[in-house]
């Protein structure tokens, strides 16, 4: 750490209640009261040095009196600054760091200590060594956090904006500049090698400064050219440590167990989630989703204000197709005893977001596509990711019984049928609703069924539906009809290849024989199952016709009572 010896005396005060006294043996004609501290001192040293206490002193109404009593309860930095500027004026040995040359350049503006009033003053004493200070990474932090104590004369003479824009020179150069300062800062001077560093050795230096400064740290960084995943990852850093909330998400799984330095009142860590998400670089694939998502549901229990919220569903939507199903089951921060367990409208929101800068980016069309989020247009692959997401999303929420069926349509028909290779997922959510919502009529049973493929559906979905009774019998039998075509036509190209093989191996053998046998076998296995397909729509159609008979007699017998 820099430090700066002033002075040759040896101590010439000692402190008696909160009275400091000179020992020099000479009785003091000069009263200097800050707070509850007294100083018993001398004039002439102190008008030598300072302006304002030469126009003070002089300005004592009552020279008769034995002591002038002057006030400086203003004085940057107190008493304590105050005693160090009293060893400077009377040449007594003082040692100048990097905590504390901020609140002495500031509380000696304060008392006017230029050069008009002696050579190698306090002010040009102070400057010289902040020149020293800003050489070197960690003296700057511990000048930069020491502005705190004296933060208004210290950003009225430029010290907190000299400190900062040192710091972020420092962060933007390449980390072998700084290897020496590190190696200092960490006393490994006797190591032969020099230390390794990566791109975020300076995160855990400005995690301490307060939000104001840090905030004007990284907007230091920014303009000076910092990249954007290496300033998102010291933003990260710092909202964890201080957003007790972003540690103990209530679902869920990826809690993070590190404790907090404090624990701020609700209020501050509403402020602080705002900041956190203006200053976060408006990129995609920047910030992890895990992340955002996580900052979006501490925003939610916080109440942050509607502007901040929607920035993060805008930044969750632009990339969602990085997401995972754990990530966006949000839970309601609704009262109400009808809410589904799950935010289902916000989900909602972000997939529309997702949707609507992928249909800009499709389109190549003049529409408003949130900065920073113009990376082109998103490939099938991150369509079908969504797609499988929102099929997983709505087999998670389905079983909710207060989830409503237009609310279920609005998130399936969100995303393009195209995207969906399969009808498996949207089946599976669909066959859960329709268990958990057995009142639902025929209608809406069938109107629900649109919402899948049935023509995508895999071999093993596919028997499943044709015996799910919960399906209506319209779909069960439409389900059979295009199984019946898929098994027709995997077996008709399965009899052209066995056909071929089998001319192929005829004409190696040196005869031609068209494969009659397997041909007739063939032609008796599809006959086969069209029977057997037959026969299971007479047994439906048998089975809807007793029900329908079950029901006109029950209303006879109703009529006759």
């Amino acid at each position: 750490m820099a430090c700066m010896i002033l002075g040759t005396k040896p101590e010439a005060f000692r402190l008696v209640d909160h009275t400091w006294q000179c020992t020099s043996g000479l009785p003091s004609d000069v009263i200097i009261e800050i707070g509850e501290t007294s100083f018993n001192l001398h004039k002439f040293p102190l008008i030598s040095r300072s302006g304002l206490l030469s126009k003070l002193i002089g300005d004592c109404p009552n020279e008769d009196e034995p002591c002038c009593v002057v006030n400086l309860n203003d004085i940057p930095g107190g008493a304590k600054s105050f005693e160090l500027i009293a060893k400077f004026c009377y040449d007594v040995k003082l040692e100048l760091t990097s905590h504390n040359v901020i609140c002495l350049r500031c509380a000696a503006d304060y008392l006017q200590m230029t050069e008009d009033y002696g050579d190698d003053n306090l002010i040009t004493q102070t400057e010289v060594f902040l020149n020293e200070v800003f050489t070197t990474w960690s003296d700057t932090v511990h000048a930069l956090e020491s502005c705190e104590e004296v933060f208004a004369d210290a950003e009225e003479l430029q010290l907190v904006s000299r400190c900062i824009d040192s710091l972020a020179m420092k962060a933007c150069a390449d980390a072998t500049s700084v290897v020496n300062d590190i190696n200092n800062l960490s006393q490994n001077v006797t190591s032969a090698k020099p230390q390794v560093l990566g791109d975020n050795w300076w995160y855990k230096d400005v995690s301490f400064l307060d939000l104001h400064l840090y905030k004007r740290v990284i907007q230091a960084m920014e303009a000076k050219g910092m990249k954007p995943n290496i300033i998102s990852g010291s933003i990260v850093g710092y909202a964890k440590k201080y957003i007790p909330l972003m540690n103990r998400q209530s679902s869920f799984n990826d809690a993070i167990h590190s404790k907090p330095v404090y624990t701020p009142s609700e209020a501050d860590q509403r402020a602080l989630l705002e900041e956190i998400v203006a200053l976060l670089p408006n990129r995609k694939g920047i910030v992890n989703t895990k992340f955002l998502i996580r900052l979006l549901r501490s925003a939610m229990v916080l109440h942050v204000s509607p502007s901040c919220r929607e920035n993060l569903e805008r930044r969750v939507g632009g990339q969602l197709d990085t997401a995972h199903l754990d990530d966006i089951l949000i839970p309601n921060q609704g009262f109400n005893s009808v809410d589904t367990l799950y935010d289902i409208d916000c989900f909602q929101r972000i997939l529309d977001y997702f949707m609507s800068m992928e249909s800009c980016s499709l389109h190549n069309s003049p529409c408003i596509v949130e900065e920073g989020y113009q990376e082109g247009p998103h490939t099938l692959t991150s369509m079908t990711s969504v797609a499988n997401l929102v099929d997983l999303f709505l087999a998670d929420v389905a079983a909710d019984v207060n989830l409503k069926l237009l609310k279920f349509q609005s998130l399936a028909i969100a995303v393009p049928e195209y995207a969906r290779q399969q009808s498996d997922g949207i089946y599976r959510a669909i066959d859960i609703f329709l268990k958990a919502h057995p009142w639902m009529a025929e209608c809406e049973r069938e109107q629900i069924c649109r919402l899948m493929n049935i023509q995508k559906l895999s071999l093993d979905a596919s028997t499943h539906a044709a015996q799910n009774e919960r399906l209506p019998l319209r779909v069960i039998v439409q389900v059979l009809f295009f199984e019946q075509l898929r098994l027709r036509t995997s077996i008709a190209g399965w009899f052209f290849v066995s056909e071929n093989e089998d001319q192929i191996c005829s004409k190696n053998e040196g005869e031609v024989v068209p494969p009659r046998g397997r041909m007739s076998e063939m032609r008796d296995r599809v006959l086969e199952l069209e029977r057997e397909c037959e026969r299971m729509k007479f047994e439906i159609r048998e089975v809807k016709t007793k029900k329908s008979w079950s029901f006109l007699c029950k209303r006879r017998r109703h009529r006759r009572f």
